[in-house]
């Protein structure tokens, strides 16, 4: 499991006094403002936020130490990041994003499919999107009990049962 698991991204300047567009990946857009503070990806910053006001695709957001346009545009596309145990545990038959890319997928007769790339969620159900082995073709899994009957994490491995003519 990662260490450290991004829960936004600075997207640009809003107006002119410093605030910033804050996008975030949390379940409960609202929480990226609780896990704080947040740090950059190599963790040489650190950051409070305060959330001002919801905007198209995100919130308008006060990040301390940065009072002008200037210094906000200058963090457009920074992910923010909260070390793991600072989140919320889950229930049994959920999963945090992090936790789940870099582990090894097989199929139900311990064939290696693949190892996961991305999560990815385009309005249904989450994708697992699972680089096969020694390629670089990825094939994307449906990631419900029907196709994923099995997440080990301290085993680094998922178990699948690909839906028919899926690979």
């Amino acid at each position: 499991m990662s260490e450290l698991v991004c829960v936004g991204a600075i997207a640009g300047s809003f107006g002119v006094r410093g605030e910033v567009r804050l996008k975030s990946f949390c379940a409960e857009p609202e929480a990226v403002a609780d896990y704080g503070p947040l740090t950059s990806e190599d963790g040489t910053k650190s950051f409070t936020i305060t959330l001002t006001r919801v905007i198209k695709n995100g919130f308008a957001a006060q990040i301390s130490g940065i009072a002008t346009k200037e210094q906000a545009d200058a963090l457009k596309g920074m992910r923010l990041f909260v070390p793991r145990d600072r989140l919320p545990a889950l229930p049994d038959d959920e999963y945090y994003h992090a936790d789940l890319i870099g582990l090894t997928v097989r199929d139900t007769g311990g064939t290696e499919l693949g190892q996961v790339k991305a999560v990815m969620n385009h309005g249904a159900d989450d994708l697992l999107e699972v680089q096969m082995p020694g390629s670089s073709q990825t094939f994307f899994l449906p990631f419900t009990l029907a196709c994923v009957p099995t997440v080990d994490l301290a085993g680094g491995r998922i178990v699948a049962d690909p839906p028919e003519g899926l690979l």
